[in-house]
């Protein structure tokens, strides 16, 4: 078994990402706080990007943001038991293409046997 070098280590010492990071905020009244969002598991998690690129990408080009480092945006979020900050995340979106037909309950009727296969259906039934 091979011994890896230090360039190799699968768990580095630094935090990723290094630099600061594209918070989304919400203005209010007393000025901006941090959007919030939820993991797919419903954990709440502060947001971060590494670009405004990925960011209205992801949130649209109305998202207001400002630039925090990763270990303010935690000592910001904390207070509110806030733990996880997710970097670059990729929000799942509807599909593309025709809206989803809503339920018709007419098309779910089976259509109804004839003949023999009645009388069957009717014995298997009452039996």
């Amino acid at each position: 078994m091979t011994d890896l070098a230090c360039a190799e280590d699968p768990e580095p010492s630094e935090r990723f990402p290094a630099g600061p990071l594209y918070v989304p905020v919400r203005p209010g009244p007393a000025g901006c706080s941090t959007r919030l969002f939820r993991t797919p598991l419903g954990a709440r998690t502060a947001v971060g990007f590494t670009s405004s690129e990925r960011l209205t990408a992801t949130l649209g080009d109305g998202q207001a943001w400002i630039r925090l480092a990763e270990p303010v945006l935690r000592a910001l979020t904390e207070p509110l038991g806030v733990t996880t900050v997710t970097v670059d995340p990729q929000f799942s979106a509807p599909l593309a293409g025709p809206a989803p037909r809503a339920w018709d309950p007419r098309a779910a009727e089976v259509p109804r046997a004839s003949g023999a296969n009645t009388r069957a259906v009717r014995a298997v039934r009452t039996v």
